[in-house]
């Protein structure tokens, strides 16, 4: 009997999972830069072929569990209530985020988000991957812009840009705080005043964005 469709990519993701966590346990365990991807692959028991189909680099089976991540801002955007400026939407789905400890906001003191921060802020190759992800998330946040609150490419690329640095400085700060040792309970009110002065400073430059 021949797999349908939908089973096909449940495989896939399944595959795609276990070849991910495989591979973090390895680089929480020894880090990052001293596991090869042979032992990556070896571990979750699929080739090296198979492997790099998934995850092109090895950078990609770390930044893999932010990619749902990635086109976040623009949804957001998208989905914005009639008259609900983008800046308004944005800061309201962070603040959201904050009170129910999403790790994308860096406010998550789990052990395994915790550990995956630290390893983060600790691999260069790492951070430099994230850049990559952080310029797609800005080009999608542009193009959400430009469909939905009437901005022309030029403006709606540079709003993009300061909305998604400063939802990264956000979030890596309270990784930082977090990876220091203080719990996600106690970091959360400098982290919900840190989001509104970042959102206000914001507002003064895009008010105009609506």
């Amino acid at each position: 009997m021949t797999d349908t469709p939908g089973l096909r990519e449940r495989k896939k993701q399944r595959t795609r999972t276990a070849i991910s966590e495989a591979a973090i346990a390895l680089f929480l365990d020894r880090g990052f830069d001293r596991v090869s991807v042979a032992e990556i692959a070896e571990a979750a028991e699929v080739s090296k072929r198979t492997l790099f189909a998934y995850f092109p680099a090895k950078e990609d089976l770390v930044v893999h569990r932010f990619a749902d991540h990635e086109t976040e801002a623009a949804r957001v955007v998208r989905a914005r209530p009639p008259g609900t400026a983008p800046l308004d939407a944005l800061r309201a789905h962070f603040l959201d985020a904050l009170g129910r400890r999403d790790p994308f906001t860096g406010l998550n003191d789990s052990p395994a988000v915790r550990d995956l921060y630290r390893m983060l802020l600790a691999t260069p190759a790492l951070v430099a991957r994230l850049g990559r992800f952080r310029t797609a998330a800005e080009r999608g946040l542009a193009e959400a812009l430009c469909e939905t609150a009437d901005a022309s490419p030029l403006p709606a690329r540079l709003a993009a840009a300061q909305l998604v640095a400063v939802h990264w400085v956000l979030t890596l700060d309270n990784a930082e705080a977090l990876t220091a040792g203080q719990s996600a309970d106690a970091r959360h009110p400098a982290a919900r005043e840190a989001a509104e002065r970042a959102f206000a400073l914001l507002a003064r430059g895009l008010g105009d964005l609506s």
